[in-house]
């Protein structure tokens, strides 16, 4: 008796002609990410920022939030505030005196650094 072909190469989503629909990196269905994308911090920031850019949802993300006139938070890998974009958070405290090199952040936390000339 011959066996019948193996359709799971050839149909990688399961059933013929089925529709996969793209998830957002942040939806891990526990609201565990949530601390990360409503943080002040810099570093947390960053690392969503990092998420977003890898996500299929990105664009999406970021219009549905400026049209609901999100308050703040990380969506679509920018970071707003009164349903606005902001460029840019700064830290908390002092600017240094001395230039500090920039901090390239992926979404696990810094991996690098490059000098900031003045």
């Amino acid at each position: 008796m011959q066996r019948p072909p193996d359709r799971s190469l050839d149909e990688p989503f399961g059933e013929p002609g089925a529709v996969r629909v793209p998830v957002a990196r942040c939806a891990d269905g526990n609201g565990t990410m949530v601390g990360l994308f409503f943080s002040d911090h810099v570093v947390d920031i960053a690392r969503a920022r990092a998420m977003c850019a890898l996500c299929p949802l990105q664009s999406q993300c970021l219009a549905d939030a400026l049209e609901r006139e999100e308050p703040w938070g990380v969506w679509g890998g920018q970071l707003l505030s009164g349903g606005r974009i902001i460029a840019d958070k700064r830290p908390c405290g002092r600017p240094p005196k001395a230039p500090r090199s920039e901090v390239v952040y992926d979404e696990m936390g810094p991996v690098g650094a490059t000098l900031v000339s003045a």
